[in-house]
């Protein structure tokens, strides 16, 4: 039985001991059917793209279009190209915020959460108790917080102001302390009678086990920063977002409806293929480096 036991944790056998061809049949069915509404909002998204201007204010809305034609993406070009501020010049200033804000954060939390969960320090037990708390605030309610500290340190009409408070989000710290509870304190204490530093222990032993915590992390992080529009904060062109440039195209009017579906299709491309490539890496690190009890 122990060995049995051993196989299905591994892996070499699963639940086929207890269903047949008719029970994975009815799997994959459920599965497919799941995958498939979860996919109705990006394939919506595209249709409307592809819809022409007529199509666009039909009513009742028709989710397919019925005459596809790529003159809303031309058209987006066309008037991109033309702006006083390159288009160039928005995609830069995202990209920057959000990669420099992801893995910001991802370095920020990682070192507040390794004390947190593998130090013993007084206080260490309320500080704990402060994040879950602070779970449940909006971050909403730290805008004017931030932008008091940002005015303060004067960094507002500037990157940082928003890179700065993305740095820091509880969520990330919460799951990440998490993650670093359940890394065996033996391991730790053995790299620290090797000679191995606390800043070491942290990025060559706690970082790659906790790997499934970083690519999460990621995505969030990188998902709410690109489509920020540091709104409150930036007010100076040169230094605005593409999801900024894209909404003053539709402040135009409904005769660039259109354009602004195939804007908002191609804003989401990233996040889809940063999605697709982080969650191949934490199914990998979830199957390989598990931590053993």
């Amino acid at each position: 039985m122990r060995a049995l036991r051993r196989l299905f944790k591994q892996g070499k056998i699963g639940n086929r001991l207890n269903r047949g061809v008719g029970g994975d049949l009815l799997v994959v069915i459920f599965v497919g059917l799941f995958a498939a509404f979860s996919s109705l909002p990006l394939v919506f998204a595209i249709m409307h793209s592809l819809k022409p201007l007529g199509e666009l204010f039909l009513f009742p809305p028709r989710f397919f279009v019925m005459e596809p034609t790529f003159e809303n993406y031309v058209s987006l070009f066309q008037v991109t190209t033309n702006m006083w501020v390159p288009i160039t010049r928005y995609l830069y200033n995202s990209l920057f915020i959000t990669f420099a804000g992801s893995f910001g954060q991802i370095i920020v939390v990682a070192l507040a959460a390794y004390p947190l969960a593998k130090h013993v320090f007084p206080g260490r037990q309320a500080l704990n108790q402060l994040v879950i708390f602070a779970l449940l605030f909006s971050t909403t309610v730290l805008m004017v917080p931030s932008f008091v500290i940002m005015t303060y340190l004067g960094l507002v009409d500037t990157h940082l102001a928003v890179i700065l408070p993305a740095m820091q989000r509880t969520i990330g710290l919460f799951l990440m302390v998490s993650f670093m509870y359940q890394i065996p304190t033996d391991s730790i204490e053995a790299a620290r009678i090797d000679g191995c530093g606390e800043f070491g222990i942290l990025w060559k032993i706690v970082m790659p086990v906790v790997k499934p915590a970083t690519m999460t992390m990621l995505i969030f992080a990188f998902q709410e920063l690109w489509r920020s529009t540091g709104d409150g904060f930036i007010f100076t062109e040169n230094l605005k977002t593409l999801p900024v440039a894209f909404s003053q195209i539709q402040a135009v009017g409904i005769a660039r409806l259109g354009m602004f579906a195939a804007a908002s299709a191609i804003m989401m491309v990233p996040p889809i293929i940063l999605f697709f490539v982080a969650q191949h890496r934490v199914m990998e690190t979830m199957a390989h480096s598990g931590i053993k009890g």
